[in-house]
């Protein structure tokens, strides 16, 4: 018992220490936006998006009582929160911003109100969210499967970071092995497309090198 104590309280820690690692790639995005005053290069639908699926598991966190996953998406949603609140006010067309974050905390709310008032169960609950977490998660692992289209195309990894592919393979899987040992398929099975996607860049990675990369770039110039 104590071996599979401390095996658990490891996975907990790594999966902790992973997820909150690839939510701090982030990070860089919000000191460019202080540094240059804009948000050139950066994207805001996966703040957005990010922000949604972390609340989505945090209730399911709560609901569950799962210590690591209430820990990991309420930091998580607060980093994302913040890197939304730094691109609102470096973005010059907010209308079209705040029409997106708008439309997304609109499914979000109606989507509470669904669990929470009209599913007296709460084991029925409980599965319907983790289902509906586990199917958002997994089209968030799916989502950039046409900037990887894009790669093979240009055989530029450019677009790509090295760095949260890494986080992103660890952080899938620690929590795939967690879902394994919960035998909670609702946290297993949508980290393994994470896994899947994170193998293919680093395949892109090796096959279209930086150096190499660069070089291409230099003779299209």
């Amino acid at each position: 018992m104590e071996t599979g104590s401390m095996a658990d309280s490891l996975l907990s820690g790594a999966c902790v220490v992973f997820t909150l690692g690839m939510f701090s790639t982030g990070l860089s995005d919000l000191r460019h936006m202080q540094r240059t005053r804009s948000v050139d290069s950066v994207q805001f639908l996966p703040f957005l998006t990010t922000d949604v699926n972390n609340l989505g598991w945090l209730s399911y966190g709560v609901l569950k009582g799962d210590g690591t996953l209430i820990i990991v998406n309420a930091v998580g949603a607060v980093l994302q929160t913040l890197y939304i609140l730094a691109y609102l006010h470096y973005c010059p067309q907010k209308r079209i911003v705040l029409l997106q974050t708008a439309t997304l905390l609109g499914v979000l709310l109606m989507g509470y109100g669904y669990f929470w008032l009209l599913m007296p169960d709460d084991e029925a609950r409980l599965q319907q969210l983790g289902l509906f977490c586990s199917v958002f998660t997994i089209s968030m692992y799916l989502s950039p499967l046409a900037d990887l289209a894009k790669v093979i195309q240009t055989k530029s990894t450019h677009r790509l970071s090295f760095s949260l592919t890494i986080a992103t393979l660890l952080t899938s899987a620690s929590w795939s092995l967690y879902g394994f040992r919960l035998r909670d398929l609702y946290i297993m099975v949508p980290n393994l497309p994470g896994i899947l996607t994170s193998f293919i860049r680093l395949w892109l990675f090796w096959k279209y090198p930086p150096e190499q990369d660069k070089n291409y770039r230099l003779l299209q110039t």
